[in-house]
């Protein structure tokens, strides 16, 4: 019996590190090419001969710093205003669907469902006609009402499954207490959904930081221009040279942040997500 489930364990222990390799691997060959000199590029090599950090001196400090760190400080405040608009607005309607009960519920969950799968390259072409016209291309609003429609759908549907657990016991209480019902919500319901939340948040922000095809079509200079999207107008010392290691090298810039918060916040992220798909 021992055996057995000692070699179940080192089976799904095989499984997992496969997996993770699988997964890291790109990641690995991102880093390594991030620190290699041009010529090191077409020599087929998976490590570098020797490790230079031109590449990052180049975006940090050289030629292509103009355009990425205004891309990064376009990304980071586009993607943190699109996220506390999505977790606020998601917030008050994921309770409403959960403990109110108006027509067209269903239909409002639905609907959420249908945005985030609707394809976005098929609207990029009338919202970047509408947005010239109306004066929000190449603009912050202008990416930030976009990226609303792919960070509300998930938020609402994973905070209407979070507050449906919390027991409706403690908001009849609060009110009892004297509490009106938006005291209730904001001092019994909300810290008590702050885990679900702060991984709403969390997942919200992963989709707005990562967006490119919205980055790439709504904006022209780098007034709005994001990260993902000012990758593609990198380019080498020479027209015959390709940025690669340029490129790599700003990705694993932009890939920090989103590593340093999924490590640091992992038990809440984990939390949130469990006790909203956990029936209580």
């Amino acid at each position: 019996m021992k055996t057995s489930a000692g070699r179940e364990r080192a089976i799904w222990a095989a499984i997992a590190i496969l997996v993770l390799l699988y997964a890291l691997f790109p990641v690995a060959s991102i880093f390594a090419t991030s620190f290699k000199q041009p010529s090191d590029l077409t020599s087929g090599k998976f490590l570098p001969t020797e490790w230079v950090t031109d590449n990052y001196e180049q975006i940090l400090v050289g030629n292509a710093q103009g355009l990425f760190l205004s891309a990064l400080w376009n990304s980071v405040g586009i993607a943190l205003i699109a996220t506390f608009i999505a977790v606020v607005l998601a917030t008050l309607c994921a309770y409403a669907i959960a403990r109110l009960d108006f027509p067209g519920k269903r239909l409002v969950l639905t609907t959420a469902l249908a945005v985030s799968i609707f394809p976005v390259i098929s609207i990029v072409t009338p919202l970047f006609n509408l947005w010239r016209s109306i004066g929000l291309y190449d603009t912050w609003p202008g990416l930030i009402i976009p990226y609303l429609s792919l960070t509300l759908p998930i938020s609402i549907w994973t905070l209407a499954a979070f507050f449906r657990q919390i027991p409706w016991e403690l908001e009849q209480a609060a009110q009892v207490d004297g509490a009106t019902t938006w005291q209730a919500f904001r001092k019994a319901i909300v810290p008590l959904a702050a885990p679900g939340v702060f991984t709403t948040a969390i997942i919200a922000f992963f989709i707005a930081w990562n967006d490119f095809v919205y980055g790439i079509s709504l904006t022209s200079t780098e007034a709005a221009r994001p990260v993902p999207a000012a990758l593609a107008f990198f380019t080498g010392a020479s027209q015959f040279e390709a940025p690669t290691g340029a490129i790599s090298a700003a990705a694993i810039i932009v890939t920090i942040p989103v590593v340093l918060l999924v490590v640091l916040f992992q038990r809440q992220i984990v939390s949130g997500l469990t006790q909203g798909a956990v029936k209580g």
